[in-house]
């Protein structure tokens, strides 16, 4: 067991069982043991890869459709540019690169990234020089907001529940001995629960992301206000069933209760409470990576990149688009949405 795991074992036993978003949260950033907290987990060496770091194609086609959103607003001549949980720093720097021709859009643009992680900080100070950093989204300046998403909601703390009758048992942590188990709570009526009466049955297993609503308003609120637009990517689907909680270290599965801090955790995320949540800004439908990417012209930019390429940096950058579009692999396990004013159309690639 790690040294985190002896510390939540030992809370465990003095206070109790804890939900399955007091955990993640602990494991994912505590500040001294937290797995953001102390490392950089991106890319082969680390233990899961992200679109941004497989190929450069990502970043550009992102920055290109909030470029085109931007212009479509009337070219804002003051501009926030922010990414939520930005990584190395990859897709932003992909995104400036390929803007940098747009008049008008540097000269307007500050960049803003949502990050608490020091280490990936670091990182990010690399790759984006002159980025600006924020613990939270509240934080950020008034002003048309222009905002990146990617990977950044499947990583927020979850509760899980299973209906029982009318009522719903929370799914928790605690001890079957000395190990950390699963368990559950005593069946109580839950409110903020009522509207998924309609669509499960008794069993059925549902979850929910209590920091995404209030982030969600955030945004919708600055978009409705001031301008801008947001595109939301991640893995997930219109509505949560299921368990989805998931551990990821060196690129393999692991059991989410072994070793703590050690691997990333994660959970699909659920892009209805997304929709419910961006009044009084539009949300657009609900849109697949893949497609999202070949209506930016994705297919077209690998073929230019690969006039450049031979051998096996060809194969390479072929897989690589294939790995971003394809259905069996990200192209549709990857969802997309965007949030956008009432008085702007949506952002490329989607509908509204």
């Amino acid at each position: 067991m790690t040294p985190l795991g002896d510390a939540l074992r030992a809370r465990i036993a003095r206070t109790g069982p804890i939900s399955i978003a007091e955990y993640m949260a602990d494991c994912l950033m505590h500040p001294i043991h937290g797995y953001y907290a102390t490392r950089d987990p991106f890319g082969r060496a680390g233990d899961f890869i992200t679109a941004p770091e497989i190929s450069q194609m990502f970043g550009e086609l992102v920055g290109l459709a909030l470029v085109q959103s931007w212009l479509d607003q009337g070219a804002p001549d003051h501009i926030t540019l922010a990414e939520l949980g930005p990584g190395r720093g990859t897709l932003m720097a992909d995104a400036l690169r390929a803007t940098q021709r747009v008049p008008g859009f540097h000269a307007a643009l500050r960049v803003h990234f949502v990050e608490t992680s020091p280490v990936l900080r670091a990182a990010q100070a690399t790759a984006v020089p002159d980025a600006q950093w924020h613990d939270r989204i509240d934080t950020l300046p008034d002003a048309p907001l222009f905002l990146i998403a990617n990977e950044f909601f499947d990583a927020l703390p979850i509760r899980q529940f299973i209906r029982d009758g009318s009522e719903w048992r929370e799914r928790v942590i605690g001890l079957d001995g000395d190990a950390l188990a699963f368990g559950q709570s005593e069946p109580a009526p839950l409110a903020f629960l009522a509207h998924r009466l309609s669509d499960t049955k008794d069993g059925d297993l549902i979850e929910v992301c209590p920091a995404l609503p209030g982030i969600i308003q955030d945004i919708g609120q600055r978009i409705s206000t001031y301008g801008g637009a947001a595109l939301i990517i991640d893995y997930g689907d219109w509505q949560s069933q299921g368990d989805t909680l998931q551990a990821l270290a060196g690129h393999a599965h692991a059991d989410p209760l072994e070793n703590p801090g050690q691997a990333d955790l994660t959970a699909h995320v659920d892009f209805a409470a997304i929709a419910r949540a961006a009044s009084p800004a539009r949300f657009t439908r609900l849109t697949t990576q893949g497609v999202f990417l070949e209506r930016l012209g994705i297919t077209q930019r690998a073929q230019a990149l690969a006039h450049n390429l031979t051998d096996e940096a060809q194969e390479i950058h072929i897989a690589a688009h294939r790995r971003l579009t394809h259905p069996s692999e990200m192209g549709d396990l990857f969802k997309v949405i965007g949030i956008y004013p009432v008085t702007a159309p949506p952002p490329p690639g989607l509908d509204p």
